[in-house]
């Protein structure tokens, strides 16, 4: 195992570094949030913090909206593998092809 190809994130200390420039993203963001002047439409935005809380409220909502379609979007585990769906789909793209063909010709524009 002494050829196993290391990679940037197998080095814990990479994994660290990375963490720390984004830490210091955030506190740079959150330091200019106080020096920028924001033009807002609404009294709210005035707000400490509202687009983070803003963002997180709907990062949440849009979790839980995700979670309530799976209950009626979600497909049973054999869904793609039941042949006699399959099959019987084929058979319906085979006789929509033969109609097709019926009336349109047999020739391309070219011929």
């Amino acid at each position: 195992m002494k050829n196993e190809k290391k990679y940037l994130f197998d080095d814990p200390k990479n994994v660290k570094r990375v963490l720390h420039i984004l830490y210091g993203c955030c506190a740079l963001l959150l330091i200019l949030d106080f020096v920028i002047h924001r033009h807002v439409m609404h009294s709210w935005e005035n707000l400490w913090g509202f687009y983070p809380l803003y963002g997180f409220v709907g990062c949440v909502i849009l979790v839980v909206v995700a979670t309530w379609m799976r209950t009626f979007l979600m497909r049973d585990e054999d869904y793609y593998e039941n042949t006699e769906m399959n099959n019987s789909a084929n058979t319906n793209n085979e006789k929509l092809a033969n109609k097709l063909t019926s009336e349109t010709g047999d020739h391309h524009v070219d011929d």
